[in-house]
């Protein structure tokens, strides 16, 4: 590997608890295997995978790295046996299975994508995990349709800012729920249709009322717990459910009744997992799909805050208020 250091700055995981475990040392700089490129990280996605796994409950895939990050921006500085869709120089940005917070990062080649021109490397760093998870919940596995309504549980956080454009782009209606008058506007200027505050209103009432008592198509939801009960109330018949978080819970009480007389489709996923043949099909997806708008500026991650990667304790602290509108990323 020409021109690249032996040795690079890594943020690790000491033990499990908070942030402050979260330390930076020195780390050799990983080589690409076959199907990998390297990346020089210009700037890491913050997520909260990323928080779990630093507790101790989201452990890493096998063959995975144990350092956190799960999306890269950044140059491609090695190549791996095998790797042709990108070359020496190339700027992408990359969903990754762990080891984002660190100077350099191993991504696969088919899961890297290119950054568009209009996108900055800040940005392009905050794209990928949200981009996937939307993508492949909401219009995959969700089969979101022209015309039809989706309810998006956490509105102003990355997953929602990013679900809200994408819904948008593709001629839905859009219902957020959200925890602030800040968030709800915030949601509101990226297109959603309504922002309902979960502290002060029903959401189930007030779903009703803005679809005519028919209720969303879709629900997005990443709380769990007592929402699954009220998801199934709120939904129209025939109406889709897809999980892709826990927040408020993994355990739920449900009258499962309501989903048959409804005909409702609960279903869910997790990204990091999949394997890599299923997350580069998703990449091939998006670059068909979703690319054109985000190279015509229509879609773009919302930023929260910036952070040095030797500061990612406080920008865990910062995630874990929840007072966080859109994307938080370590700067590299």
């Amino acid at each position: 590997m020409e021109n690249v250091p032996s040795q690079m700055t890594a943020v690790a995981i000491s033990k499990p608890g908070g942030p402050d475990v979260l330390v930076p040392e020195t780390r050799p700089v990983p080589a690409p295997g076959p199907n990998e490129i390297l990346i020089k990280v210009e700037a890491a996605g913050v997520n909260r995978p990323d928080v779990a796994q630093r507790a101790g409950s989201y452990p890493p895939p096998p063959g995975a790295s144990d350092l956190p990050g799960l999306e890269v921006a950044g140059e491609v500085v090695a190549l791996g046996a095998g790797s042709h869709r990108h070359k020496l120089g190339d700027k992408v940005m990359s969903l990754v299975a762990g080891g984002g917070y660190a100077q350099y990062c191993i991504a696969q080649d088919a899961q890297a994508m290119a950054v568009p021109a209009s996108l900055s490397m800040l940005e392009a760093g905050a794209t990928p995990e949200t981009l996937m998870t939307v993508w492949h919940n909401v219009f995959e596995r969700g089969g979101l349709q022209a015309g039809e309504t989706i309810l998006i549980h956490g509105g102003s956080s990355g997953i929602g800012t990013m679900a809200i454009q994408l819904a948008k782009a593709f001629g839905t209606k859009v219902i957020v729920t959200v925890g602030s008058k800040d968030k709800a506007n915030a949601c509101l200027k990226l297109g959603a249709d309504h922002a309902i505050n979960y502290k002060t209103e029903d959401f189930v009432a007030a779903c009703k009322s803005m679809t005519s008592g028919t209720g969303p198509n879709l629900i997005l939801d990443m709380v769990g717990g007592d929402y699954v009960e009220r998801n199934y109330e709120a939904a129209a018949v025939d109406g889709r459910i897809v999980q892709i978080a826990t927040l408020g819970g993994a355990k739920f009480t449900a009258n499962i009744a309501r989903l048959m007389v409804k005909r409702l489709h609960h279903t869910g996923s997790t990204l990091r997992p999949r394997t890599n043949a299923d997350k580069a099909a998703m990449v091939a997806a998006i670059e068909a799909k979703v690319m054109p708008l985000l190279r015509e500026g229509r879609i773009k991650p919302l930023m929260d805050s910036t952070f040095p990667l030797e500061k990612a304790a406080d920008a865990h602290r910062r995630m874990e208020t929840s007072e966080h509108i859109g994307k938080i990323v370590l700067a590299v």
